[in-house]
């Protein structure tokens, strides 16, 4: 069992200040464990947006240099390349506002290159960065069990894995800048195959009149079972698609995925349908559902409506 994270008395002073920019679904999970670890936290978010009660001793900045200003330690977590642009290079954002000697660890989803770009322009203001995007969502976001990969200077990842560590189940050095990104892509390849696959099989086995229990209490024990097949088959079943991982964006992922593998010259035939399919549920109207949520689109194509088995 995972120890819980508490603060130490004698080390208050000590690399307990940090901020996060963005409050969604991970970004949230972050603030409550850095607070749980006795962090004193800053957050800012770009819209107006309730936190739980558990967050609640969390400090409000009206403004991304407000919330950056005598900071050490910096967690972004936003919805791709788009707000990364927005939010680092926008009129007093984060590189108009940050320290010499500052750490930024953005565990946004995002293209490798363009986490090598942050990770220069931030170089140039004397500050480190690390791409250190994570697997994982709400729930592991909420209980500090998120997986980080970690791209950047070896001394950066060192400095910085502290602020982690109450955050993570398990933390990784991928290597130089843009690594980290590099490993949630492959990592994300995997989940949207899975998750393609599963509605495929799903659809198959209700259609066949094979009864639901029965279904996943093979899928569930067999070789080729997953945390992924395990969970959410059991709530595709049951027909919930409450989200936590918007099917937007396992969509924008798969866009970034196949941008990446053309940059590097690797064919994804399987994963361009799979994109195809992902726009497709969007178009129907599914994307503010969770990723999983796909499958209420293949369920519907086999014929099987979108009552409860």
């Amino acid at each position: 069992m995972r120890a819980e994270h508490h603060a130490d008395p004698g080390k208050e002073n000590i690399m307990r200040k940090a901020a996060v920019l963005g409050l969604g679904i991970i970004g949230t999970g972050l603030v409550r464990n850095l607070v749980r670890s006795g962090h004193e936290v800053t957050v800012w978010n770009r819209s107006e947006r309730t936190l739980p009660r558990e967050v609640g001793a969390a400090r409000r900045a009206p403004t991304i240099r407000d919330a950056v200003a005598g900071q050490d330690r910096v967690l972004v977590c936003l919805t791709g390349p788009d707000a990364q642009r927005e939010v680092y290079w926008g009129e007093n954002g984060v590189l108009a506002s940050v320290a010499p000697g500052t750490i930024v660890a953005d565990v946004t989803t995002t293209d490798p290159g363009v986490s090598r770009e942050v990770a220069e322009a931030m170089a140039e203001r004397g500050a480190s960065a690390l791409d250190a995007p994570v697997f994982g969502s709400r729930n592991e976001a909420w209980e500090g069990q998120l997986d980080f990969c970690c791209g950047g200077s070896r001394e950066a990842f060192t400095a910085m894995k502290p602020t982690l560590e109450p955050l993570a189940a398990t933390i990784h050095y991928m290597g130089d800048h843009g690594s980290g990104s590099a490993m949630k892509l492959v990592g994300n390849l995997l989940v949207a195959a899975q998750m393609a696959s599963l509605g495929e099989a799903l659809s198959l086995a209700q259609k066949a009149g094979l009864q639901s229990e029965a279904v996943m209490g093979v899928l569930e024990v067999t070789d080729y079972s997953s945390a992924l097949i395990r969970g959410v088959g059991k709530a595709s079943l049951a027909r919930d698609f409450a989200p936590n991982f918007y099917l937007r964006h396992m969509l924008k992922d798969a866009r970034l995925i196949r941008d990446f593998a053309r940059d590097e010259s690797v064919p994804l035939p399987v994963t361009s349908v799979i994109e195809a399919l992902y726009q497709a549920a969007l178009n129907a109207g599914l994307g503010d559902l969770n990723a999983s949520a796909l499958h209420e689109m293949m369920f519907a194509q086999a014929g099987l409506g979108s009552k409860k088995q």
